[in-house]
């Protein structure tokens, strides 16, 4: 945190506290999506959404962290870029090198090993079927 950053409950003026922020992601192909978030990086589908029984969108929960993803209606165009420029940080308290293994034995592909991190944690980097950028990461000690 920086010393110019006043995150103070009293701060003036009155500032955004946030308990949990959740991301929406639109994607290309919702159920390769939704497999490789349930069955590669182990996030649990809790909730389907349907419209005219055509699935449109899933909550997905890993601990106590959700996230929002919902099927691209091309309204935009098919070639429509996803991905760009969006990094998911992801903390977790777990051994982040057996979370690796296991992603990789569920047949994931890690853009980059564990590894000890400046800012204290150690992490590593995989990319979703529409590029989004995941770093997923344990503070060290």
């Amino acid at each position: 945190m920086t010393d110019d950053v006043d995150r103070r409950a009293g701060a003036n003026p009155e500032s955004l506290r946030l308990k949990t922020i959740a991301s929406g992601l639109t994607v290309n192909d919702l159920q390769a999506s939704l497999h490789f978030y349930s069955e590669v990086l182990g996030f649990h589908i809790a909730e389907r959404f349907e419209h005219e029984g055509v699935l449109r969108g899933a909550a997905l929960v890993a601990g106590t962290a959700m996230m929002m993803m919902s099927q691209d209606n091309w309204e935009k165009g098919r070639d429509r870029v996803k991905g760009v420029a969006v990094r998911l940080n992801m903390e977790t308290t777990q051994d982040i090198d057996a979370l690796a293994a296991l992603i990789k034995e569920r047949g994931g592909t890690l853009e980059s090993e564990p590894e000890d991190m400046p800012w204290g944690s150690r992490a590593f980097n995989i990319v979703d079927p529409d590029g989004f950028q995941i770093t997923i990461m344990s503070p060290i000690g």
